[in-house]
């Protein structure tokens, strides 16, 4: 942000109240009738059009208590922020609730550097920022991501000395931790003299996002008080981690214990995640049976996080039993559809993926990319390689999407399990953008199921080429040749795999027991 200088009064400390005391405004608000119709009986902006109109053709639109309060309507949820900006920079002398009023609006709005552009006015303006500026500036420049010009800001809230403030204070260090400063962010939680929960908070979301989960447990601990915010960000921290979702439903578990708190949906949400990927159907469940009996407020999020945890976990009948109560309630969305036509494609059952897909535009849904990769799934599996073809080229033409490498290696995957390994491969030399290893892994597969080892032999030279450490690669390439009697060349590959270093990932498999995920590897 290009921050403009300061006005000169900007260091002063004392400013004229906002607003006159309670029983002046309720006095002044009744001796004018559409100040009284703002006040109880305005609730569309149509109608504070119209008030508004009426007021500046009586004048009172320049007076400041009449003006704070068309903005505050107008900064109202689900109103328009844009007319409450109008407001502000065309009264004759707005104070500071006109400001702030605005500028939080417009922070919270569909685009916060809106708010930017209001503050750089009220810069200009004889008004200056005070403490209840700053919040929703960081939280815009959060939104956006600008961490730069958060930290600008950051240096006029100290030149301002400002930014000792708690609430201020809490909004920059959520202001780094959101832009990846995890080092700015602890700068500034060091310097809390007291405990202070919103900042632990954000020291927490900061270390987990720099990857450093083990510190942000540290700050966990050391809580003497814990908000459903602070176990929704660690239990969150686990469930992102790498191999630390065991870790998330233990943390969940001990939220149980603990008592203290009551889980909202994030900490639900991440929990069944992590059942799925560890497979632990029964721990799902009993998250389930918890939405339901303490009535958690069902919606599409909740709803696709259930779905996924029992097919991921094998219980493809209570998914679907979930998805069609949800469907018939209106809670399943979009996602809720994917996760459910992407567990059936899983599971082998097309034809139901497919009768989804059939149905999803009569209830007002459009596919998305997610989508188009369940449905590629489900023609794969069941050999229907040309349908799988039909589907890939309507997505572009028919529904804007623009095919990723996801559905590319969909498409080879179908091609190759359907025997077609000639039009799999020009595919993959046609593709946009540069195959990965998975896709020349999917086309190494099926000329391993077809027996076809020039192919797989190119196949596997790519692989290993995109990924010299995918043991994968190795021992499809030696399986391929294996299959056709050449047995020595299989040997040499393997002898090979040795030579470079590359170790065979062991199989792992997890069986959930008596509520315990139990891990094996071979």
């Amino acid at each position: 942000m290009a921050m403009a200088p300061l006005p000169a009064h900007a260091s002063s400390s004392t400013t004229s109240p906002l607003l006159p005391s309670s029983p002046s405004i309720s006095s002044f608000l009744a001796s004018h009738p559409a100040l009284t119709l703002l006040h109880t009986q305005c609730a569309t902006m149509a109608h504070l059009r119209q008030l508004h109109a009426a007021l500046v053709k009586s004048g009172l639109a320049k007076d400041p208590i009449a003006a704070s309060r068309a903005v505050a309507f107008c900064a109202g949820e689900g109103r328009d922020a844009a007319y409450a900006a109008r407001l502000v920079r065309h009264h004759p002398r707005p104070n500071s609730f006109m400001w702030n009023t605005a500028i939080r609006a417009l922070s919270d709005g569909p685009g916060p550097d809106a708010a930017v552009a209001l503050f750089l006015d009220m810069l200009q303006s004889p008004t200056p920022p005070e403490r209840r500026t700053f919040p929703s500036l960081f939280a815009a420049y959060a939104r956006l991501g600008r961490a730069d010009d958060g930290a600008a800001l950051h240096g006029m809230a100290l030149k301002l000395g400002l930014a000792g403030d708690a609430y201020t204070r809490n909004s920059m260090i959520a202001m780094y931790a959101s832009c990846g400063r995890a080092d700015e962010a602890l700068a500034l939680y060091g310097q809390c003299e007291v405990f202070d929960v919103v900042a632990c908070n954000s020291a927490i979301v900061a270390l987990t996002r720099a990857g450093r989960v083990d510190e942000a447990r540290a700050v966990f601990d050391g809580m003497p008080a814990r908000t459903v915010a602070t176990w929704s960000a660690m239990v969150s921290a686990y469930a992102r981690a790498a191999s630390r979702c065991q870790d998330a439903v233990d943390l969940f578990s001990a939220m149980q214990a603990d008592g203290g708190v009551d889980p909202n949906a994030n900490v639900l949400v991440s929990v069944l995640g992590c059942c799925a990927s560890l497979g632990a159907l029964e721990q799902g469940a009993w998250v389930h049976a918890y939405i339901d009996r303490r009535g958690v407020a069902m919606n599409g999020v909740v709803v696709t996080a259930l779905v996924d945890m029992y097919c991921k976990c094998g219980s493809i009948d209570k998914a679907r039993q979930v998805f069609d109560t949800s469907r018939s309630q209106g809670f399943a969305v979009l996602s809720s559809w994917n996760a459910m036509m992407l567990g059936l494609a899983a599971h082998g059952e097309w034809q139901e993926a497919l009768a989804l897909f059939s149905e999803l535009e009569t209830y007002g849904l459009r596919p998305d990319n997610v989508t188009f990769i369940a449905i590629l799934m489900a023609y794969g599996h069941s050999g229907m390689a040309d349908e799988a073809k039909a589907v890939f080229a309507s997505m572009a033409s028919e529904y804007g999407v623009t095919p990723g490498i996801e559905h590319y290696g969909c498409l080879v995957d179908a091609l190759a399990r359907a025997g077609m390994l000639r039009e799999a491969e020009d595919v993959i030399r046609g593709m946009p953008m540069k195959p990965d290893a998975a896709i020349w892994g999917a086309l190494l597969s099926g000329c391993r199921l077809h027996g076809d080892v020039e192919a797989g032999a190119r196949a596997a030279r790519k692989a290993v080429e995109c990924d010299p450490q995918d043991s994968g690669a190795y021992v499809l390439a030696a399986s391929v040749l294996a299959r056709d009697g050449e047995v020595g060349r299989g040997l040499g590959v393997r002898g090979k795999m040795r030579e470079e270093g590359v170790a065979k990932v062991p199989g792992c498999s997890m069986i959930e027991v008596n509520g315990v995920v139990h891990e094996f590897v071979s």
